[in-house]
This record gives structure tokens, C-alpha cells and sequence, in this order.
């Protein structure tokens, strides 16, 4: 399909180059309603990232992770090299990981002292389990690690359906609450814990389990540096993808609302699969569908006037692969012109 570049008197408003230009943008979430693109999206974005930085990192938080069957590539837990690219990596983050992902820096540790912990261990684990949420903080506390030891200008989250996501990002709040019930257990029941680990031989490296609580604290302040990160909007913004309808558009607006009571960027808006027929088209299926985007567009631009709203084709195939996300990504920035 055929795209163009817009006008300089048009700028850049339906496009993400003013992404791509931001280069203090570090962190960027991608989200919506499941089934509308974001996977597609993510990558798309991720590969036109990389054209103007060093490193670009792309993280799947989604439990249906779809990052291997976009870019036909197997990847897990650990960023991997996207085939093709230089400067390119991508990685997929279990959310439903385990409270050991909390505690410490070399996960095989934590597990070794919560195993010495017994029941006790148990205990603190089900009680941070309890806490809404804990699961997506848990995948940040992943996500953190990976990032703290390598070094990426920009990490892009293809992440779960709304609901997810948005619980995600209030990670920092969630992993505190957790923080300080295990805190508080350690407070209650520390000297028993204490002489049962001792009685045990101790923790694995000589580690007390002071130790394992500063861990904890020192986490808590990593979070809190990102919490004030994702907050200035010179460096973190979340792109909200969505598809001309009205479910969608009702989850994408109550999406923004709360994204801006959590103080998180948001001004851009990507629409997928509108359908483009030519005037001559008499099929009435692909023209009422057309008119009813119609609508919802008409309404999209009225409601996010100062968003840079783009605006993205059905297209014919599936999008997989390098070379069609390739052809995909070129829309983002130039937006799509379709044939007369």
C-alpha cells in the first residue's frame, strides 16, 4: 500500500515522528483494548526507534505474549537481538512470576532463602499475594533487573489488555504496600525467623535476613526513581492504540482519564484497521463499515484534538515478520494516503 509524507505545513500531528524525535523519551507504554493492534504497533515503533537511537529494548508484558509470532523469532525472559537489527532487543516478562522476584538481585538466592524459611516463608509469600496487583508489580521488579544491568536509551512495554496495564503502572504503590507487609512480618516474627534460619545453617552467602530486608528497601528505592521518571513527561509517555468502534473508544477514554490521575503522558493515539474503499467500491458491507468509522474518527479527532492522532489501514495480510513490519512501521510516521 501506498504511503506518503504530509505537508510541512501539516508537521507531524498524525504521525509518531514526534516520538522519534523526543530524544529524551525512555520509557514508552503501548495499550489498549485486547485485539487492536498493539503488538503490531509496539514492534512497528520499536523499529523506527531504533533507526534514530543506540539501543532500543522491547518488553512484552502481556500473559498472551505475541512478540515471537510478530517478529517470527523466539524469545523469553532475557532481551534477546531482534534478527535483522543491530540495535534492536526484545524480551517477554511472565507477570504471574513469584514473590522471590521482590527480594533480590540474583533470584536463585531469594529462592534458596525462602525454601530455608519454611512455612514462614510461605506465609509471607501468600500474604503479598493477596495484595491486587502484586503480580504486574512483581513483572516491573523483572523488568527492572533486566534493565538495571544493561543499558538501553529507549524501553518500549507492549503490554497487557486495559485493565492490566493500567494496574501495572501502579507498581510503585503496590510493591510498597508488599513491601511493608513483609516488613512488618520480619518486625513480628524476625527473632523467631531468625533462630529457625540459624538453627538451618543461615541463608545461603552468610545473608541475614537484615539482609534480605535492605534488599528489599533498595528496590523500593530503584521504584521510586522510576515512579519520578514515568511522571516527567520528558521522558516516559504511553501511546494508546484503539480501532474505530465504540467499545474501543470508550476504553481508550477511560484509559487517558486514568492515566492522567496516575500524572502520565499521553498524546498519542494510533487507530487501526480503517478501511480505505475507492469511491467506485459498491460493496455495501465495506461502505457501511466505513461510514460507522467514519463516526467514531469524526469523534476520536473531536475528543483528543491535541493528540497526534494517526490513523492506520486494514491491510490484506497479516503483519509478520521483518519486512512487514517494516512496510508497517512507515505508516507510522508517514501517514497513510489512500489510492482515489
Amino acid at each position: 500500500m501506498a504511503s506518503a509524507t504530509v505537508d510541512a505545513d501539516d508537521t507531524l500531528e498524525p504521525s509518531l515522528q514526534n516520538l522519534i524525535d523526543q530524544k529524551s523519551l525512555r520509557w514508552i507504554f503501548v495499550g489498549g483494548k485486547g485485539g487492536v493492534g498493539k503488538t503490531t504497533t509496539s514492534c512497528s515503533l520499536a523499529i523506527q526507534m531504533a533507526k534514530a537511537r543506540k539501543s532500543v529494548l522491547l518488553i512484552s508484558t502481556d500473559p498472551a505474549h505475541n512478540l515471537s509470532d510478530a517478529f517470527s523469532q523466539k524469545f523469553g525472559k532475557d532481551a534477546r537481538l531482534v534478527e535483522g537489527f543491530s540495535n534492536l532487543s526484545a524480551m517477554e516478562i511472565d507477570p504471574n512470576g513469584s514473590i522471590n522476584d521482590l527480594i533480590a538481585s540474583g533470584g536463585d538466592e531469594a529462592q534458596d532463602a525462602m525454601a530455608q524459611m519454611g512455612g514462614m516463608g510461605g506465609m509471607m509469600q501468600d500474604l503479598a499475594f493477596s495484595i491486587p496487583g502484586v503480580d504486574e508489580a512483581m513483572s516491573f521488579a523483572e523488568v527492572l533487573k533486566q534493565v538495571k544491568s544493561l543499558s538501553y536509551e529507549v524501553i518500549i512495554f507492549d503490554t497487557a489488555p486495559t485493565g492490566h496495564t493500567l494496574r501495572f503502572l501502579q507498581f510503585p504503590t503496590v510493591l510498597e504496600k508488599a513491601l511493608a507487609k513483609v516488613s512488618q512480618l520480619s518486625t513480628q516474627f524476625g527473632p523467631m525467623l531468625n533462630s529457625v534460619i540459624g538453627a538451618r545453617g543461615g541463608l545461603p552467602g552468610g545473608q541475614s535476613l537484615d539482609d534480605l530486608i535492605q534488599k528489599m528497601e533498595a528496590l523500593r528505592e530503584t521504584i521510586g526513581e522510576v515512579n519520578t521518571q514515568f511522571k516527567n513527561p520528558d521522558m516516559t509517555t504511553f501511546v494508546c492504540v484503539c480501532i474505530a468502534e465504540f467499545l474501543s473508544l470508550y476504553e481508550t477514554e477511560r484509559m487517558i482519564q486514568e492515566l492522567a490521575s496516575y500524572e502520565i503522558d499521553t498524546h498519542c493515539i494510533v487507530v487501526n484497521q480503517l478501511l480505505f474503499p475507492k469511491k467506485s467500491n459498491h460493496c455495501e458491507q465495506c461502505n457501511a463499515r466505513r461510514k460507522m468509522q467514519m463516526k467514531y474518527l469524526d469523534q476520536i479527532e473531536e475528543l483528543y484534538d491535541e493528540f497526534n492522532v494517526v490513523k492506520m489501514p486494514l491491510l490484506v495480510e497479516e503483519v509478520r515478520g521483518k519486512e512487514k513490519l517494516e512496510s508497517f512501521s512507515e505508516m507510522l510516521v508517514h501517514p497513510y494516503v489512500p489510492p482515489e
